[in-house]
């Protein structure tokens, strides 16, 4: 953050490495979402005529005035949307983890998610990113019970009899 008249104002700065400037695959809802958020900020940069205050930094959301967004109100008004939708609270970095943790879910690889974060450790990824949620964990372990009750049995598997009883 930079202080200018005694106001905190987000400073822009270069990534920290190279690789941190790089492009990611979006799903076509976000290009939507994305290009309707672009409209909209022309429309604003019009309606701002000469108070338009924009950095020529071509950020993807400004204010109405084309100010970058100061990120305690973009805390606040994204804690009033997840009100609004019925949504826990969460912080807005938890997007983050949100993003792997669905990328984990629908069977991406870690390196990919690694990729997509931006991590330079797939250790970090896998460490702090992804978590198995609840739901996942009771369907591996019905798959497990399953198999304990012999219900897959496979007719082409030939590793033995499945679901005959072992004494422990």
């Amino acid at each position: 953050m930079l202080c200018i008249n005694g106001l905190a104002a987000p400073l822009i700065v270069a990534p920290k490495t190279q690789r941190s400037a790089r492009r990611v695959a979006l799903p076509s809802e976000c290009v939507t979402a994305l290009r309707a958020q672009r409209a909209q900020q022309i429309a604003d940069h019009k309606a701002a005529g000469d108070n338009w205050k924009g950095t020529g930094h071509g950020l993807v959301f400004t204010t109405r005035n084309g100010t970058p967004i100061e990120p305690r109100n973009l805390n606040r008004s994204f804690e009033t949307l997840c009100a609004r939708a019925g949504v826990r609270r969460v912080r807005f970095h938890d997007l983050r983890h949100t993003c792997a943790s669905l990328l984990h879910e629908r069977g991406a690889d870690a390196r990919m998610i690694m990729e997509v974060l931006g991590h330079s450790s797939i250790r970090v990824t896998r460490d702090i990113y992804t978590f198995v949620r609840i739901d996942s964990q009771r369907s591996a372990f019905d798959r497990v019970g399953d198999a304990l009750r012999g219900d897959d049995i496979n007719p082409d598997d030939d590793d033995g009899p499945a679901g005959v009883p072992v004494a422990v």
